[in-house]
């Protein structure tokens, strides 16, 4: 593979700015790249009068929200059409982070031909289950996620959306947050990183598996983040196995980073040498 072009596809509550940092790393080492906005996210977020300071709880949790409608088809329906325009200048390595991670499978399994390499950053990759189900499995039981209901600002069935408070001055809910994103950051990073999040996400993250005739041809690497409480790496390394049970002619080239779940994005020097290190030569 020569002069690929990275697609990156962020996680929840994310947008194509926490990817700058890599962006910039690989374009030090000479590779091209292009972050996406999914649906609703980036410039086209929502971030409501009463989520800035002063914040207006009572305002923020009626707030009409952008992402009301949108769902995993607009999402990969929207990457779908970038990787097609990116291809048309060479091969393409699409790269998915969390969430991001459903949104690469749901290309892989419709165009597998336009995809010369799936990689998944501790990211989301259903095989034997639907997205709830392995939320409810023994791997995910230690995330730190599950202590951040908190975190809900709005009710999602009348919001239609996920709605979340980033800028909450709760102590408690700080700690577990940090606990669960950015445990191995500095306290600068760490509130950097919550300032790049945005209120609103989609509450359809759909119930899509991979397809081992169209995904299950693609190359593919699954870079394993082993210090995450996000996405415990009991989790992470189910997915990696149910995959290569589903498609043993084709398994995940697996790599591994002792970091958690957003220091990859923090401070990517380490992710980015991987990640050209799949492409060179």
């Amino acid at each position: 593979m020569t002069d690929p072009t990275f697609v990156f596809v962020h996680g929840a509550a994310s947008n194509s700015f926490t990817w700058a940092p890599m962006q910039r790393e690989l374009a030090l080492r000479g590779h091209r790249s292009l972050a996406v906005d999914l649906p609703g996210h980036g410039f086209g977020a929502t971030f409501p009068a009463a989520y800035q300071a002063p914040q207006d709880l009572v305002g923020l949790a009626t707030a009409p929200s952008a992402m009301a409608g949108i769902g995993h088809a607009d999402n990969v329906a929207h990457v779908l059409d970038v990787v097609k325009r990116v291809r048309e200048h060479g091969p393409v390595v699409l790269v998915g982070h969390s969430r991001g991670g459903l949104t690469l499978t749901g290309v892989g399994n419709a165009a597998p031909e336009l995809v010369d390499r799936l990689v998944y950053i501790s990211a989301w990759c259903c095989v034997n289950d639907t997205p709830a189900g392995y939320q409810t499995s023994a791997e995910n039981a230690s995330s730190a996620l599950f202590g951040l209901g908190g975190l809900i600002a709005a009710n999602p069935a009348e919001l239609g959306a996920l709605r979340f408070n980033w800028r909450t001055a709760d102590p408690e809910l700080l700690v577990t947050l940090r606990e669960a994103t950015l445990a191995d950051g500095t306290d600068d990073e760490f509130h950097g990183y919550l300032n790049t999040l945005e209120p609103d996400e989609t509450l359809d993250v759909g119930e899509e598996r991979v397809d081992a005739e169209t995904w299950g041809r693609i190359p593919r690497t699954y870079v394993r983040l082993t210090a995450d409480r996000s996405i415990p790496i009991a989790l992470q390394d189910r997915f990696i196995a149910d995959a290569d049970a589903l498609t043993p002619g084709n398994r995940f080239d697996v790599r591994s980073l002792d970091v958690s779940h957003a220091k990859v994005m923090v401070r990517p020097g380490e992710a980015a040498a991987l990640l050209a290190s799949l492409v060179r030569g």
